[in-house]
């Protein structure tokens, strides 16, 4: 089977620069490699409170953001997951086939439910693993880009699909996470325990930010003890995090980036970790400001959501054959 790709970000936030070096800094490529389904996600948005205002805007800049990085409305079909109803409608009946039990292990239910009132935990925050199944089978992907954090759902979705067509015969495709081995998990630049994830002003590199603000942010970057430029994880998290950033921005590898630095003092390193992200960020940016200006991600997102919802609605009546629901047509 050629590759079906399918990757989506959530409309929640500023983007930052460790969503450019997961999704966007190899979007050329990934439409290289096959047919590629790339959608906004903005009814997973809902699972948390958010202004409306902030919801449509942020939604507009991930489509100017994607434009911007080199999808190709030809080889890609990008849109609002809400644009295609066959995801609410699949959800309805694949909340059935996963259990409260599998849900209530999510790490990243526990995580943000840690942070709320048992009160105000929302149905659509625990199930939200229910929805993100959906939006994979339905375009019968069968690679998933992914950070980390999201290798945990890529699982459950797996359990599902083998528990369907288990049940009802070959009806749904095996999907397999696939992960970057350089920057897969880019980390804080005020805390580089904790990821970067769109909510520390200091931490986080946003994609919106202008070049200046850039280069104070890794300039002032945590560091660790001793002076080597050296990529160890447990010892050296934050000069760790930075030499991913680098390479990531370079298209390196770790070693070949800690040879480069051999003998660097901590300042100049940084120096060049901002460069390296200014250089590249930059010229996206530009592009970025004049796709908002003329709106032309609106096509592309009309003409995404047509292929999209042809594909996924022959998936959706797939399904509702095999489970029994009746069709009148």
């Amino acid at each position: 089977m050629a590759e079906r790709i399918l990757t989506g970000i959530k409309p929640t936030g500023q983007l930052t620069l460790g969503n450019y070096i997961a999704v966007l800094k190899n979007l050329k490529k990934t439409n290289e490699r096959g047919e590629c389904f790339i959608f906004i996600a903005d009814l997973h948005a809902l699972t948390l409170p958010i202004d409306p205002a902030v919801l449509r805007q942020n939604s507009i800049d991930l489509a100017a953001f994607y434009l911007a990085a080199g999808l190709d409305p030809n080889k890609s079909a990008m849109f609002l997951q809400s644009s295609v109803s066959a995801h609410a409608e699949l959800n309805a009946i694949m909340q059935n086939y996963l259990y409260m039990g599998e849900l209530s292990r999510m790490t990243q239910f526990k995580d943000k439910s840690a942070k709320l009132k048992e009160n105000a935990i929302g149905l659509g925050l625990f199930a939200y693993p229910v929805l993100m199944a959906c939006d994979i089978v339905l375009y019968d992907a069968n690679i998933i880009p992914v950070g980390e954090d999201q290798v945990q759902h890529i699982e459950l979705t797996r359990d599902l699909v083998n528990r369907f067509n288990n049940r009802y015969g070959n009806i749904l495709t095996m999907p397999k996470a696939e992960l970057r081995k350089v920057g897969k998990r880019i980390m804080s630049l005020s805390d580089p325990s904790v990821k970067m994830s769109k909510s520390d002003p200091k931490g986080d590199v946003f994609l919106k930010d202008e070049p200046a603000v850039i280069r104070k942010k890794i300039m002032s970057a945590v560091t660790d003890m001793g002076c080597e430029v050296k990529y160890d994880p447990e010892n050296k998290p934050g000069i760790s995090n930075l030499i991913q950033i680098y390479c990531a921005m370079k298209d390196i590898e770790i070693p070949e980036a800690e040879k480069l630095f051999e003998g660097y003092r901590y300042g100049d390193f940084k120096k060049a970790v901002a460069d390296a992200v200014i250089e590249e960020l930059e010229p996206f940016q530009n592009r970025y400001k004049e796709i908002i200006a003329n709106k032309s991600y609106e096509a592309v997102l009309k003409q995404g959501a047509e292929k999209a919802s042809k594909i996924a609605n022959e998936t959706l009546k797939r399904i509702q054959k095999a489970v029994g629901l009746l069709q009148l047509d």
